[in-house]
């Protein structure tokens, strides 16, 4: 067995802004390398998967279908993917850009048919100079292709949109709302769509602002205090980093072993409440999850990092039985046995075995349990468990606990995506503060595919479970970070002892952040849900297929200018000629004797206030009051496609931001 002295490991994992490993931790952390080389012979037979060397392009062909642009490779002209690129933040957009150019220049050297050029599809002049911190010099012998005719509008391109605008170059804020005019040679596609103002925290623009929300300067000089600090869900974390003047970079934190090391973080609630991942629409979620991916490559190109160095071998897994097969195919196998399932039954039952005797069992993940046994239930798992003749009552905790981590270390890839391990480890080499670690991680959380994002929760939720009970299991947050991160965190291709160790260190620490801030990092951050709404408007116009998108960028800024005057605002089509007041929603509850109910909104009416007024309505029977308490107030339709929102939300807030919503109260 090695020990951490022996390994030399590298200098970050001394320094300050990696956490120091004691002999005990690193004798846990070995036991169970060993113990998983162990296990994973003659498993399944499987070799690791070698490192594959990507070819020039590939990485940023397959990035640009994992955010969801897979209309740039094709060269089709779909809704979504003009509608996402018209929602993009400078330094968004820069992300996309650099990725999309490094693809073409890469086929134009392989002599493949002509593709559009960058310059084309993003609108831009010919790139400044003080710019190359930010884009890709183009070569200036290549040929301007023009955009597909469907790809062509006139007007003003939105400034938030502009990639070559002077706040990209130098960081300077623009002033929000403002227009610049397109180059002559090309049309952007980000034209499309018209710039609505709103808020970052997704309220329509009012002239109003709500003081617990952070500026770009409080969010980084703010001293809230000693115990707690705020983090702001409001503005893009890529813009936070790339505005804010370097002399105010955040303080390097020390990151030691014992937890209360680690920086207490608050998020206030805006008026709009806080939101799940689990409370938005499967198809927002997804459009959530390409915008994360996009958001976090930006927050690493902001410090200079890339986020995928490495590529692997994709292992397709077993198509039946429990270990070895991928998620999703366990849990469509569950949704035949309970549609709403969201994390796998086995692995639910796993936890509950645990739960029922192994809480207080002193280092319950650190045993190994009767090898026989374990090899016994797994292959009558394999064969009984989706037939339901499992035999549950005769396995004990310490096998439960002992397939649940092989559960994990034997799934076809990672729960958690392993080729961001390197961009983890490089922003901790630069002693970056635990707050820019926090939001990274947040973003790569947001980008998880759905059943890893749920079964994610549901594991750090029971992990919870077992700190809880640290006094009796000996089973600390380092504890479980240390002996669990291998198990989750991965990777099939070959490693020195060294490069081994600094890997699962890091994972490790991720690991000890996600149960240290798992009520932030599964709530979705607001200026994510602004931009879904953004991109949801701007694809129904594009549908419309609107003859002049000029006049209607037009009218916005008309609009704006007449609203900031402190006149009122014209009312949307729908509402000025219909008969319902302003401000008056009808509310829909299906499942109540009382179904519909009309109710006019004040700057005071909460989620929860509607709520117990259909509640009051409701109250002759028991059975109705016991409903209530499992229902919530949905946002369905207009901009969203359904939204629960929180009971703390203002309703009129909401309305005012998506009034073509219809209302519903359901489970």
């Amino acid at each position: 067995m090695l020990s951490n002295e022996s390994l030399h490991a590298p200098a970050f994992s001394r320094s300050n802004s990696q956490a120091s490993v004691d002999s005990a931790s690193m004798e846990d952390f070995w036991r169970e390398i060993e113990s998983i080389n162990e296990s994973s012979v003659g498993v399944q037979g499987e070799q690791p998967a070698p490192e594959v060397k990507p070819v020039d392009g590939e990485l940023e062909a397959e990035w640009l279908q994992d955010v969801g642009l897979s209309t740039l490779l094709s060269g089709e002209e779909e809704e979504a993917g003009k509608a996402l690129l018209s929602t993009l933040t400078r330094t968004q957009a820069a992300a996309v850009q650099k990725r999309y150019h490094t693809y073409t220049q890469t086929l134009r050297r392989k002599s493949k048919p002509p593709v559009r050029d960058v310059r084309d599809v993003f609108g831009l002049s010919e790139p400044d100079a003080s710019c190359d911190n930010h884009t890709t010099q183009l070569a200036g012998d290549q040929e301007e292709k023009q955009l597909p005719e469907v790809f062509q509008t006139s007007g003003p391109v939105p400034e938030e949109a502009s990639l070559d605008s002077p706040a990209l170059c130098n960081g300077s804020p623009e002033e929000e709302g403002s227009f610049a005019e397109p180059g002559h040679s090309s049309v952007s596609i980000l034209e499309a769509v018209p710039d609505i103002p709103v808020h970052a925290n997704g309220a329509a623009e009012s002239g109003q602002t709500d003081p617990s929300v952070l500026s770009d300067d409080d969010y980084l000089e703010k001293n809230i205090s000693t115990e707690a600090e705020e983090l702001s869900f409001e503005v893009s974390y890529s813009e936070m980093v790339t505005e804010a003047p370097k002399r105010n970079k955040l303080k390097k934190s020390e990151i030691k072993k014992e937890d209360y090391t680690l920086t207490k973080f608050i998020v206030q609630k805006t008026r709009f409440g806080l939101t799940e991942a689990g409370d938005l629409s499967a198809e927002d979620m997804k459009k959530i999850r390409h915008l994360s991916l996009i958001e976090l490559t930006a927050f690493f190109d902001a410090f200079g990092i890339q986020l995928k160095r490495n590529k692997t071998e994709k292992v397709k897994g077993r198509d039946n039985g429990i270990f070895g097969v991928p998620l999703t195919v366990l849990l469509d196998n569950d949704h035949k046995k309970d549609p709403a399932v969201k994390v796998p039954l086995v692995l639910q039952k796993f936890f509950e075995k645990v739960e029922e005797s192994g809480l207080e069992s002193e280092g319950i993940f650190r045993l190994s349990g009767c090898t026989a046994k374990v090899k016994q239930y797994r292959e009558e798992l394999d064969a009984k468990f989706n037939a339901d003749k499992f035999k549950w009552d005769k396995m004990c905790h310490r096998e439960a606990a002992v397939m649940l981590k092989a559960f994990f270390r034997e799934l076809p890839t990672s729960l958690f995506p392993v080729e961001y391990i390197p961009a983890f480890v490089a922003l901790m080499e630069s002693g970056s503060h635990v707050r820019v670690q926090l939001q990274a991680l947040h973003l790569m959380v947001m980008a998880l595919p759905d059943a890893n994002r749920d079964t994610a929760q549901a594991l750090m939720t029971f992990f919870n479970k077992v700190i809880a009970n640290e006094s009796k299991n000996r089973m600390s947050v380092w504890n479980i970070s240390t002996v669990m991160a291998p198990n989750l965190f991965f990777s099939r291709g070959k490693h020195s002892d060294c490069e081994e160790l600094l890997l699962a260190n890091t994972a490790a620490h991720i690991l000890r952040l996600m149960l240290k801030y798992q009520k932030i990092l599964w709530k979705v951050p607001s200026f994510l849900i602004t931009q879904v709404r953004r991109m949801n408007e701007a694809t129904m116009l594009l549908k419309k297929q609107l003859p002049s998108v000029k006049k209607l960028l037009r009218r916005k800024t008309m609009e704006r200018e007449v609203s900031a005057e402190g006149l009122p605002a014209r009312l949307p089509a729908s509402k000025a000629g219909s008969d319902v007041p302003e401000g008056v929603i009808r509310v829909h509850a299906p499942l109540f004797s009382k179904v519909s109910m009309a109710i006019q909104l004040n700057s005071h009416t909460r989620a929860k206030d509607i709520l117990a007024k259909f509640q009051f309505e409701n109250s002759h029977g028991s059975s109705e009051c016991i409903k209530i308490q499992n229902q919530r107030l949905y946002e369905i339709g207009g901009n969203i496609g359904q939204h629960c929102l929180d009971p703390d939300a203002y309703v009129l807030d909401v309305y005012h931001v998506n009034p073509h919503a219809e209302w519903v109260i359901k489970p």
